[in-house]
């Protein structure tokens, strides 16, 4: 008789900086050292344009929106998203870079709305505001009681594997990294005496069996590993060989699920060997809404992923999605018109999946292993 399963919930990219700190109730200094615009206020004011108008301050959960419902409903045993901003009130800017995040820490209930169980933060914004606004952000996280993983003091804490005690003396680890794909600066990458994040240079066979050591030494027998990459284009469903291939050797290795972010929209799903790889899960929450170009993508249809796997193999039951529309810096639930639209998508561009399936009323596809034969 098969136990019960684990369920996930896996976020792509969640930015509460910039124009979400300034719609908070206690917003941060909105200057900014883009050339695009130099007030954060603006990005608000895009949405406004786009969508109508956010009242301000909003509450903390508002721009979580509908989500906070359906999380509520799934109940899952580990939450894990991609923290893509610095918690800091730091002003040094990172030189070279043409965008900044950063959200004020008295904002942090609003991430707190989302019961996260672990925040990744191996990606090209949690340095934004230099060192001295990682140690801020480490310390505000650490405060609030949330598991990181991915970045750190030094290089032993960035690589350290969050834990997540899931009942039965079951464990999700988490281990988090990121590639200069994304746009991580090799600046940024943590060492012996420096803070940092898990820097992985590319997705070399090497880099993907270096990873491989670090989980089989701290897998043990009913733990769930979660392998969280930052990595890729911004835009683009293609995904190149060598990701293809370093996320194959991560399964092959023990991960049993490989949680992939960067992207701006979802990008293929694949079932390998019976285990999850998301090869970019797309953003969640951030303040786009307004700044044109790359529509066809859309940007604006927001999904969230809830694998249930099997609890002694890690192998995928099944996988589903809500699909969500960012609207005046909310989620909410997404049109039937949306979930055909991402149902479409998720069917032509996904591997070992049966077609998607999608349950009404609240627009959640459901995606099952494709039966051998």
């Amino acid at each position: 008789m098969q136990g019960d399963p684990i369920t996930l919930c896996l976020a792509g990219d969640v930015m509460l900086g910039r124009g979400v700190d300034q719609i908070l109730p206690h917003p941060g200094d909105p200057a900014l050292a883009e050339a695009y615009l130099r007030d954060a206020r603006s990005y608000v004011e895009l949405a406004e344009a786009a969508n109508g108008p956010i009242p301000r301050p909003v509450d903390f959960s508002w721009p979580w929106g509908d989500a906070l419902r359906i999380l509520e409903r799934a109940a899952p045993d580990a939450v894990v998203l991609n923290l893509e901003t610095s918690v800091t009130r730091s002003d040094d800017f990172a030189p070279g870079k043409g965008v900044h995040y950063r959200m004020h820490p008295a904002n942090l209930p609003c991430l707190a709305a989302a019961r996260p169980d672990v925040c990744v933060l191996a990606n090209n914004h949690v340095l934004d505001f230099g060192r001295r606004g990682l140690a801020e952000t480490l310390d505000v996280l650490a405060g609030a009681g949330f598991a990181v993983a991915g970045a750190g003091r030094d290089r032993a804490g960035a690589r350290r594997a969050a834990r997540v005690a899931v009942g039965d003396g079951r464990r999700v680890l988490v281990l988090s990294f990121g590639m200069p794909s994304s746009g991580i600066p090799p600046s940024w990458a943590a060492a012996a005496d420096r803070s940092g994040v898990d820097y992985v240079a590319e997705a070399s066979d090497g880099a993907a069996a270096e990873v491989v050591g670090r989980i089989r030494r701290v897998k043990r027998p009913g733990d769930i590993v979660v392998a969280s990459v930052h990595w890729g284009s911004n835009w683009g469903y293609a995904v190149p060989r060598d990701q293809v291939r370093f996320a194959h050797a991560l399964v092959d290795g023990g991960a049993d699920v490989v949680h992939g972010h960067s992207s701006h929209h979802p990008r293929p799903l694949e079932l390998y060997r019976g285990k999850l790889i998301a090869y970019g899960c797309g953003d969640l929450v951030n303040d786009y809404e307004g700044i044109s170009g790359h529509e066809t993508y859309r940007d604006d249809v927001r999904p969230l992923y809830f694998p249930s796997l099997d609890p002694d193999g890690g192998t995928l039951r099944e996988l589903r999605v809500a699909a969500f529309r960012a609207r005046r810096m909310r989620l909410c639930t997404a049109t039937p018109e949306d979930c055909r639209w991402l149902r479409g998508l998720l069917g032509r561009i996904s591997l070992g999946f049966a077609p998607p399936l999608a349950d009404e009323p609240e627009g959640t596809l459901a995606l099952r292993p494709r039966m051998a034969g």
